[in-house]
């Protein structure tokens, strides 16, 4: 890692049925983050689409990876010298849809991530209209950092966050859209503490507002503090991603380097 500390910014936001005004509010958000100096800016899962709850009109409304979606993005991107991370319903054929993430920037698509554990808990069924995503990876380097990308659910798997330190990610990137009920806030934010100290990581997340999300969209520090953040409310919330504070906390607790256990795939879902 470089000595850098690049601004990152996560931008929560409430995504609906009208593309075109999500792509709007995208490019609006993302000049707001990059006249504050964010290098890096976050946004939700289904930020391209979004209806709740979710249904066949996912098909209809999906995207290609060159779609409009994609192409704002990247314009967007090369308009302010940033990086911009978000959530995309991704065609994917046989009637479903991929929940997808993608790190666009003047050059380009620079990482793709399709989700892998599919939401269906908590009374839903995401994989009625989700496809799941291939086992791997997606990771992507600015300034210095690697930022590793994952969607939402699979933030309760340890096991995704583990394969991406294990790909060298300094920090973790992670669209959301975390749907309220009971204790769901307070499982969100324990989790995202629990992935930056286990995995000596910084966490970057960004989750829809109320009502429908529980917001408190967040940037955690590698020893789980909350260092900037957004409370129920749409919002935008920026900070640095310190390299020295991530090579310290390694030292003094080496848990990559000592743990004695390895991530083996166990099967590709629905």
């Amino acid at each position: 890692m470089s000595g850098s500390s690049p601004l990152v910014a996560v931008c929560q936001f409430a995504p609906t049925a009208d593309r075109g005004a999500n792509r709007e509010q995208v490019a609006a958000l993302v000049a707001r983050a990059a006249s504050h100096g964010a290098r890096l800016v976050v946004f939700p899962e289904y930020s391209s689409y979004f209806v709740n709850p979710p249904d066949a009109t996912l098909v209809e409304h999906s995207e290609q990876l060159d779609g409009p979606f994609v192409q704002m993005l990247r314009e967007v991107a090369a308009h302010h010298g940033v990086v911009i991370v978000a959530g995309l319903v991704e065609a994917a054929g046989s009637g479903r849809v991929h929940n997808t993430v993608v790190a666009v920037s003047v050059d380009g698509v620079r990482a793709v991530y399709r989700k892998q554990h599919l939401y269906d808990a908590f009374g839903q069924t995401e994989s009625d209209w989700i496809a799941p995503g291939e086992l791997g990876t997606a990771v992507f380097d600015l300034d210095g950092i690697r930022f590793g990308l994952m969607t939402c659910y699979d933030l309760r798997f340890p096991e995704v966050a583990r394969t991406l330190a294990d790909a060298g990610a300094d920090a973790l990137v992670i669209p959301a859209e975390w749907v309220r009920g009971p204790l769901k806030e307070h499982h969100w934010t324990t989790l995202l503490a629990a992935r930056a100290i286990e995995n000596t990581a910084y966490v970057i997340s960004a989750d829809h507002p109320a009502p429908i999300g529980v917001g408190h969209s967040q940037i955690v520090d590698p020893q789980g503090v909350v260092v900037a953040g957004v409370g129920s409310d749409e919002g935008v919330a920026i900070a640095a991603v310190d390299p020295a504070l991530i090579a310290r906390t390694r030292q003094i607790n080496p848990v990559l380097r000592l743990r004695r256990y390895a991530v083996v795939p166990r099967h590709t879902g629905r």
